[in-house]
């Protein structure tokens, strides 16, 4: 499968993610439910001394391993870093590790790169012939600069800074630091304020549970009706066949070119860049702007199924108006097994070198055609989108929000935000709103926008509509100056920028589509029909915010009140676990158990869930033994973060009848009996199939049920389908998410489980044709 960053965290993650809502109401987990986990302790260091000269005298030569270590303990403290034990033990050797940081030059960083890999050697080739009056600054002194330097002085320095220096240097950096950075380095897209300073924009991000594409259209005119959509209409697919993503493209298109607007507003869907090259080349102008998630490693962008030539090709054929958009986040290298030993903060850098990188490829391409140098790419950085073994709390969420802009912006990206989180964290609804007040100052480009804080498919926690009117009221940040003519024109705001009676009415918006579209009917009918689609959107589960509380800001009471029931079920749902009486009644189960050994311990080592108990391990050979190669498809049931998805009634049963009719008519040989897994993740279905079909002949198919997603006021599951021959069975670690394909959203109000078992099969017979 080609997955992108969300599909892919999402995935080791055991599915998709939560929403967050309050732990004050949860229970929570406490320090001795964390494994203890080894960090580096720096008792004292010399006056004067640098990294280096303390490696030196510690291990009596350059020893790499304390070198990352070193640099990872420099870092305000993140479970992640832990995790891979890299962060400081206590705080004076946080400070001690500062201290050797501040006092090594530059030049002596960029001659130990931290990890050297094609990716290193990329990102880091146009820095060979840096000024030298600039490589032989301490970092101590590039932090002076940064904060007393104007811009021009700032971006003159950047342009020769590494990957590696610039994540180091914001180590140094305190929050009040970051921001005071932040808050004076800008890169706007060509042409545009997006990135300017004052301005604040928004990507729409108009998902739906099953690509429905009124639930799309929907969304992006609720945006407008609140003054909100400036930077793309951005949305994530549940299906990525080609045919899904055109049609979606094709629908954001056709609004855009409506209004007149697709010169300003550009549109794109969230599917692998591949998918989108594809759909582009089936119908020429379908695409706009390119999206593709970026790691920090080969391997980790191999996960992606990417690598250096595919990107660099793909940069070099984007020389129209609209070029690329990329996705990251901390943590993404290290929880899918590629660390490489060093912290995320750097991993993080060598993400936003790759975006540099791939943005003068793009520039390099504009001026071969022989049109002006103006590439369009951005960043969105994804903070706390995986979940507490990253970090877990509000101020770490501020933390890596801080640290990120600041690495973006030196790098020359205009680089927006996704301040979101998730169930796991010790994030509360009101903390997230909190976290954007500590944020906003340091004026990232751009932050998503939703008709609520929920994102109906996704089911995570991130900015709604009235997050960014609230942010725009406090903080006085401005709209894109085209797109708030625009709004103005639709009459939502008026000439001095004040909400109208239109402000948070999508039929308002609706009525002036269908206008310019030609619809000469009444005013009254447009609107009538108008209310007749919204409320359709909303019966299927999708949220529209309409109107306002107290003020423009709030949401309406009772939206609001909706959210929160949805919340109290989310808090249910990512607790909840199979019970007893549930199991009994499967009909034909092996019950198995995987390495976690309380709930707890499933969320915030996802590790455990990936692994069977040893007599679990057992109880599969044992099947094994039991099939004798006669089957070539096994049905694996888990709970994942969703129980009550797979107990609730009228979800599982129609689905696996449906599914073992369709497999049996389509000639596939399923196992009779299904394996139940208790605190299962995703991964534990491929060490399910290397046991049972490691070794045997032709394609055996892993279909792999797992709860999902609570938060989306739907109780989903979906269907993990790998399908490799036996041969790549046989090699333990091999089969991963990179061959796996997923049907999601499965519910009886979302995806109907008997369609979706249809489209279970028809996907498989296309994976074992190749």
């Amino acid at each position: 499968m080609q997955w992108n960053r969300r599909d892919f965290v999402q995935a080791i993650l055991g599915a998709p993610l939560a929403v967050t809502v309050s732990l004050s109401q949860a229970r929570r987990i406490t320090a001795a439910e964390s494994s203890k986990a080894t960090g580096v302790s720096i008792p004292e260091v010399k006056d004067g001394e640098d990294l280096f000269a303390y490696i030196q005298r510690i291990k009596g030569t350059f020893d790499p391993t304390l070198y990352r270590q070193l640099l990872g303990a420099a870092n305000d403290f993140k479970e992640g870093d832990q995790f891979i034990g890299v962060a400081a033990v206590d705080e004076q050797s946080r400070e001690n590790a500062r201290q050797l940081l501040a006092a090594t030059r530059i030049a002596d960083l960029n001659a130990h790169p931290v990890f050297d890999d094609q990716l290193n050697k990329y990102i880091n080739a146009q820095h060979t012939d840096a000024d030298p009056s600039s490589t032989n600054l301490t970092l101590g002194q590039l932090k002076q600069l940064l904060l007393t330097a104007d811009e021009a002085t700032i971006k003159q320095v950047a342009r020769t800074l590494s990957s590696d220096v610039i994540g180091s240097v914001v180590k140094l950096l305190t929050n009040q630091e970051l921001i005071t950075v932040g808050a004076k380095v800008f890169n706007p897209l060509p042409g545009s304020q997006i990135g300017a300073k004052g301005y604040l924009g928004a990507r729409i991000q108009p998902n739906s549970p099953t690509d429905n594409l009124d639930d799309i259209f929907w969304q992006v005119l609720d945006g407008w009706s609140y003054a909100v959509g400036d930077v793309v209409l951005g949305t994530n697919p549940v299906s990525s066949e080609p045919e899904s993503v055109q049609a979606v493209e094709l629908q954001l298109r056709e609004i855009l070119e409506t209004f007149g607007i697709a010169d300003i507003l550009p549109h794109c869907v969230l599917s692998h860049i591949d998918v989108q090259a594809e759909v582009e080349r089936r119908t020429p102008g379908s695409t706009a702007l390119w999206f593709q998630s970026i790691a920090g490693c080969d391997a980790a962008n191999q996960t992606f199924d990417i690598d250096l030539k595919k990107m660099r090709d793909y940069a070099r054929s984007r020389n129209g108006k609209y070029a690329l958009y990329f996705e990251t986040g901390q943590g993404a290298d290290f929880t899918n097994g590629h660390s490489h030993g060093f912290d995320m903060v750097l991993h993080e850098s060598r993400k936003y070198g790759f975006a540099r990188a791939l943005t003068h490829e793009v520039a390099a391409a504009q001026q071969q055609a022989g049109q002006a140098v103006a590439p369009w790419v951005h960043l969105n950085d994804v903070a706390g989108f995986i979940g507490p073994e990253v970090f877990r709390t509000r101020e770490q969420l501020v933390r890596c929000c801080l640290e990120d802009i600041v690495m973006g912006k030196l790098h020359g990206l205009m680089i927006g935000l996704d301040v979101c989180s998730t169930l796991h964290m010790d994030v509360s609804l009101d903390d997230l709103d909190w976290c954007l007040e500590q944020i906003m100052p340091a004026n990232p480009g751009y932050l998503m926008a939703l008709p609520t804080k929920i994102d109906p498919m996704l089911g995570y926690l991130t900015t709604g509509f009235q997050d960014h009117v609230r942010i725009r009221e406090k903080f006085g940040y401005r709209v894109n100056d085209s797109m708030w003519a625009f709004f103005q024109q639709l009459g939502v705001i008026d000439s001095q920028g004040k909400p109208t009676d239109h402000f948070g009415d999508p039929v308002w918006v609706y009525l002036q589509y269908r206008r310019k579209k030609g619809d000469t009917r009444p005013e009254q009918r447009i609107l009538d029909e108008g209310n007749r689609q919204l409320a359709a959107v909303r019966k299927r589960g999708v949220f529209l915010a309409t109107g306002f509380g107290g003020k423009p800001s709030e949401l309406a009471p009772d939206l609001k009140l909706h959210i929160d029931r949805i919340y109290h079920d989310a808090k249910q749902s990512i607790w909840a676990e199979l019970t007893p009486e549930f199991i009994a009644t499967l009909p034909a189960s092996v019950p198995v158990k995987t390495q976690s050994t309380s709930r707890s311990e499933y969320i915030l080592h996802p590790a455990t869930g990936e692994q069977l108990a040893p007599q679990s391990q057992t109880a599969v050979k044992q099947l094994r033994q039991q099939y004798d190669g006669i089957f070539n498809v096994q049905i694996v049931i888990s709970d994942g973060l969703n129980a009550l998805s797979i107990m609730d009634e009228g979800q599982l049963d129609p689905y696996l009848k449906e599914l073992r009719s369709q497999l049996k008519t389509a000639g596939f040989h399923p196992a009779d009996q299904n394996i139940l897994v208790q605190s299962g993740r995703v991964r534990a279905g491929y060490r399910i199939g290397e046991t049972l079909f490691g070794g045997l002949d032709g394609n055996r198919a892993i279909l792999h049920i797992i709860g999902e997603r609570p938060g989306t006021g739907h109780h989903t599951f979906s269907v993990y389908m790998t399908s490799p021959p036996g041969s790549v069975w046989a090699q333990p670690g091999q089969v991963d998410h990179n061959i796996t394909r997923v049907v999601s959203g499965i519910a009886a109000t979302a995806l109907k489980p008997t369609k979706a078992a249809q489209d279970t099969v028809r996907i498989l017979q296309q994976m074992n044709l190749g």
